[in-house]
């Protein structure tokens, strides 16, 4: 019986993600299947050598019938990209122009949150941010007065994403690395994981051609109620800054908003 329970857990799981991955970014995908493979049970790692394989083949796949991965249903219900000037529901919400387009923020050691009511029954929903990350972000750096700069996500109050961010350029004898694409604490690259990187600075990089960095970021997370609230937010150490907000900050391009019914 334990075999037979743990073998459905692990069937669940391997269902769950062939469908709600369609689509989403590669390093979303890998951070993803790390997590899948941490939770399957020893004896299941240790008979099936290829599973990493055949999860990675069926998370990239890019569409999926419901009778194959146990989807009831799946609903797009939320998508703001600001053109719209729409604040509605948002808390400390503002806008600004940057490189032609109406985004929210920026913000410094903030939260904003929007609460996003109407949603059909589901039990998963999938957050994808498009985030600009300005200036001199010092990723996993702790020096006491610059870094780490942590940025996270929260939904419904509970946190379910902490990283690190750096904007700093990585050479042979320095290199300033970020948790992101995974949770803190993690050695990446700078700049890992991004979509776009030559974009100028907003204020203490301005005119810097690759002073900011932008990143589709995406979690599915367990949830369920007619409502959801979300909520976006940093702490940035930069004590030797005399503009801590001008050092840097970070602003949203987009945010979405999915829901799912998983069997």
């Amino acid at each position: 019986m334990k075999n037979t329970n743990s073998s459905k857990n692990i069937h669940f799981r391997f269902n769950f993600h062939l469908f709600v991955f369609q689509m989403v970014p590669l390093p979303d995908l890998l951070h993803q299947v790390d997590f899948i493979y941490s939770h399957m049970s020893f004896r299941f790692k240790h008979y099936h050598p290829f599973v990493l394989i055949l999860l990675f083949v069926s998370l990239t796949l890019n569409s999926c019938q419901d009778t194959l991965c146990g989807c009831e249903s799946f609903e797009n219900i939320y998508s703001n990209d600001f053109s719209k000037m729409d604040l509605h529901n948002f808390e400390n919400g503002r806008l600004f122009v940057f490189q032609n387009d109406t985004i929210l923020g920026n913000y410094n050691n903030e939260e904003v949150s929007v609460t996003i009511p109407g949603l059909p029954y589901h039990n998963v929903v999938r957050v994808t941010i498009e985030l600009l990350i300005h200036d001199s972000w010092d990723g996993n750096l702790d020096e006491g007065f610059s870094g780490p700069d942590f940025w996270f996500m929260k939904v419904d109050g509970e946190e379910v994403m902490r990283t690190t961010f750096s904007n700093s350029p990585c050479e042979s004898t320095y290199c300033i690395r970020q948790s992101y694409p995974h949770d803190y604490f993690r050695q990446n690259l700078p700049k890992e994981g991004a979509i776009q990187t030559i974009l100028p600075g907003l204020c203490h990089l301005r005119g810097t051609p690759n002073g900011t960095t932008k990143y589709r970021v995406t979690r599915l997370i367990k949830h369920e109620g007619p409502s959801v609230k979300l909520t976006l937010g940093d702490e940035l150490v930069q004590t030797n800054s005399p503009d801590p907000k001008c050092d840097e900050s970070w602003s949203v391009g987009k945010i979405e908003l999915s829901t799912f019914v998983v069997q």
